[in-house]
């Protein structure tokens, strides 16, 4: 699991439901330097690890919030969300942000269902 960039918990669980903090594109350490396409890669496999620690997968996975910091990307962002997700489409929001942690260029994060805990 990637260690948090700040004084925050990565995941919890609560009433049936994990709640994941956002996930940029953090690989051993660094932001991956790459296409935004790669840094959504990057980060859904780092939300896969996430709901991995607690027995989960993204086929739980809810609702998602992805941000950009740039709405530009929206579409290459979508193209390897798919592939991500595959037929599994959780409800989502995009949002534009003018900066995110670390100069990623996205983050997302996510609600899974679980069941009772």
């Amino acid at each position: 699991m990637t260690k948090p960039v700040g004084p925050y918990t990565p995941i919890v669980r609560t009433d049936g439901w994990l709640v994941c903090s956002g996930q940029i594109a953090l690989r051993d350490g660094s932001l991956v330097d790459g296409s935004v396409g790669e840094q959504v890669d990057q980060a859904l496999t780092n939300l896969r690890d996430l709901l991995a620690t607690e027995g989960a997968a993204l086929d739980q996975v809810i609702k998602t919030t992805v941000f950009l910091v740039s709405m530009d990307d929206y579409a290459e962002m979508n193209e390897h969300y798919i592939a991500a997700f595959g037929d599994h489409r959780p409800a989502r929001s995009a949002i534009a942000v003018a900066a995110l942690p670390l100069g990623a260029r996205v983050e997302i994060e996510a609600w899974a269902r679980v069941g009772a805990n």
